[in-house]
């Protein structure tokens, strides 16, 4: 069992920046890959990040391709979102997802645990 939790939300001007947190507990996080994912009112959750187990590996949307970062520190069984020069349309709230595999997706059904989301807010 992993447990996940989101922290560094919160309210930004367009072109702020905000750096995400995702803290895992429980075992074997340096073996799952992680992903962060994001859903705005009225909209399906979407794709945004997402980086293999040993961090190597990485992948974004296009959307956000250029302005956000992930990254891990597994001696803290923590996953980050370093996201900058926000938009009014990259704000919802944000997910973090293990999926216990080595190598990430971009398909949400395949993550096997969810943090409870984070909102970010980007004013224009």
């Amino acid at each position: 069992q992993v447990q996940l939790a989101e922290s560094g939300g919160g309210l930004v001007q367009a072109g702020g920046s905000l750096r995400l947190s995702c803290a895992a507990s429980g075992r074997h996080f340096s073996m799952y890959a992680m992903g962060w994912f994001r859903q705005a009112p009225g909209k399906e959750r979407e794709f945004v990040a997402s980086i293999s187990s040993g961090g190597g590996s990485t992948r974004y949307a296009d959307s956000v391709k250029g302005r956000f970062t992930i990254s891990r520190d597994n001696a803290k069984s923590t996953a980050y979102l370093k996201m900058n020069s926000l938009k009014p349309e990259d704000a919802a709230v944000y997910y973090c997802a293990v999926r216990r595999a080595a190598l990430p997706d971009t398909s949400s059904g395949l993550y096997d645990y969810w943090g409870q989301g984070t909102q970010v807010t980007v004013s224009s």
